[in-house]
């Protein structure tokens, strides 16, 4: 008995070390995972995006701004001049944070009044907006503080300034309740994951089972044939998307502020890409273990490189750019902008330009590959 389970042992250690393919997924794979978890993942929330608006435009405020940008946690965009340009920068994911001081700030801290400032927090993603309203507490409570320290050198009889009184305001994720930021991620992750698997195991299933030789024996052209395995799935696909879209409103009570139709045109760019990476995917396996290993090779480098579960931002700079042919990334930003921020087209394009562009690029250079293997 033993033997022939050490022989049937032996055989699936040979089989898998003579396929250079899988000793790519068992050997580089873990590599590339390891690079990823170490570099890319991260729960540090820093360089956060950050607009002012200044009215008060005297050295009391800005030095208070300074310490904001000099605490390593705070990057700064753009200095605005009126309100409403804060909601476009949000609106674009161009800044997670906005500082907002009034008039009279100086004056009112000079005369020992209490001040209020405002921070206003994309409260999309309820871990990192949490995370940033307590680094500004810290910082306007140090530089309180400070203030006290000044009081000692007032003359006597004078009081000390009551200090700044920081009001926090959160756009998009109230209660910041953190499914409003993971449940439209999901959508896409699982018609990411759907359309990947089933395009590529199906054409290596053909393969498998010699039904592909009697396919090609037909007078089928080999682009009809690709689309004719790739429909199917896109079908699939945008039929997942709505189930997913449909439970997350029912069920979870995530509102789609955005408009649905054009959820519906992003799914499509989208599905692209996973569709000729499922092909290509296709074109490298011969049975479908391959197929499904090679899948997930894809598959959790681009989630861990998209800013679902970590801020790109976060990431060192060579690994950002990588993530600039994740079509993912683009995904993401588009559906959660559309459920959560109720943005259009007029924001989303530039999002929407690079899927098309990385979908169309993929399905072409994928097809190419499937056409030569075919002949």
């Amino acid at each position: 008995m033993w033997e022939r389970v050490y022989s049937i042992l032996l055989k699936e250690f040979l089989q898998v070390l003579r396929d250079p393919r899988m000793k790519a997924v068992i050997f580089l794979t873990p590599i590339i995972q390891l690079l990823i978890f170490g570099y890319a993942v991260t729960t540090d929330v820093k360089n956060i995006a950050t607009a002012v608006y200044d009215l008060d435009q005297t050295p009391r405020s800005r030095e208070l701004i300074s310490r904001f940008f000099a605490s390593g946690y705070f990057k700064p965009k753009e200095y605005v001049t009126h309100v409403t340009r804060i909601r476009d920068l949000m609106d674009q994911g161009k800044i997670s944070a906005a500082i907002q001081i009034n008039k009279c700030f100086a004056a009112r801290l000079a005369a020992q009044e209490k001040v209020a400032i405002q921070m206003i927090v994309d409260g999309t993603d309820s871990n990192t907006a949490t995370v940033v309203m307590s680094y500004a507490a810290k910082i306007v409570s140090k530089y309180n503080q400070g203030l006290v320290v000044e009081a000692i050198g007032l003359p006597i009889g004078a009081s000390p300034s009551k200090g700044i009184d920081l009001q926090s305001r959160t756009w998009f994720n109230i209660n910041l309740e953190s499914r409003m930021f993971y449940v439209p991620g999901v959508v896409a992750l699982i018609g990411m994951l759907i359309t990947l698997m089933l395009t590529s195991m199906a054409v290596v299933r053909e393969r498998e089972i010699g039904t592909m030789e009697q396919l090609l024996v037909t007078p089928i052209r080999p682009a009809e044939l690709i689309i004719g395995k790739t429909l199917p799935f896109a079908i699939i696909g945008f039929f997942d998307v709505a189930l997913i879209t449909i439970v997350a409103l029912l069920w979870f009570e995530v509102p789609i502020e955005g408009s649905l139709l054009l959820l519906f045109v992003a799914t499509g760019l989208f599905l692209m890409s996973t569709l000729g990476t499922g092909l290509f995917i296709s074109t490298i396996s011969s049975t479908q273990q391959q197929a499904m290993m090679s899948t997930f090779f894809f598959y959790f480098p681009a989630v861990l490189l998209s800013g679902f579960m970590f801020p790109i931002a976060n990431m060192p700079v060579a690994v950002q750019w990588i993530t600039y042919v994740n079509p993912l990334r683009y995904f993401l930003v588009v559906i959660r902008g559309i459920f959560l921020k109720g943005v259009g087209a007029e924001i989303l394009w530039p999002q929407m330009l690079a899927m098309g562009a990385i979908g169309t690029m993929v399905l072409i250079l994928s097809s190419l590959r499937f056409s030569k293997r075919l002949e």
